[in-house]
């Protein structure tokens, strides 16, 4: 029986996989706007109310990707270290990224993703949709941290920081230069941030 339901949840999430891909794909190449429900559906040959199932808005066909990261401050404040501070370990995390060049960072120069986050960041409904999803990684990092106005205040800090870091990551590539160029300076800018707020 186990089986039977990994199978199908594997299909699904091929599926939700599929969809999104589909849907990025056109709003890369016609723009965000310009693309309807309908020409999702089509082009994932799938019906509307199919593709309602996987996805509540047409937003979230977009910041599905963002969806690993979900979460991802509270889980390293959770599991850093006994006797590690939480900005330390939060610091260690974002530097590590920086180092993989991970995307979430803004340190990728890969072309679909830095055109990927110039679809979010220049579309008004996305960066929204963006803010929410910002918002519930705040809450989560504040219980992560303790209660209280500090843990809130600290875990909105964190999140700050590292969205303009990110940000400003993206904007050196889009402006033209390599992730492995820009890596020093995000490395330094990420140093000095994280160092204010310890």
């Amino acid at each position: 029986m186990s089986e039977l339901t990994g199978l199908r949840t594997r299909k699904k999430e091929r599926t939700r996989e599929a969809i999104a891909d589909a849907a990025v794909s056109l709003f890369l190449e016609r723009g965000f706007d310009r693309v309807s429900v309908n020409d999702i559906a089509a082009a994932a040959e799938i019906s509307k109310p199919t593709l309602f199932r996987y996805f509540r808005t047409k937003e979230d066909l977009v910041l599905y990707r963002f969806a690993d990261h979900q979460g991802e401050a509270a889980r390293v404040v959770r599991d850093r270290e006994s006797g590690s501070e939480p900005v330390a370990a939060l610091h260690r995390h974002f530097r590590a990224g920086l180092d993989r060049y991970d995307p979430v960072t803004g340190l990728n120069d890969h072309p679909e993703v830095v055109a990927f986050h110039r679809l979010v960041f220049t579309t008004p409904s996305l960066a929204g949709r963006l803010t929410r999803y910002q918002l519930e990684d705040e809450e989560a990092l504040a219980d992560a941290l303790g209660e209280g106005i500090q843990a809130r205040l600290l875990a909105a800090q964190v999140l700050a920081v590292q969205r303009v870091l990110a940000r400003t990551n993206w904007q050196r590539i889009a402006d033209g230069r390599t992730a492995r160029d820009v890596h020093p300076e995000a490395v330094a800018d990420a140093d000095q941030a994280f160092g204010r707020l310890s």
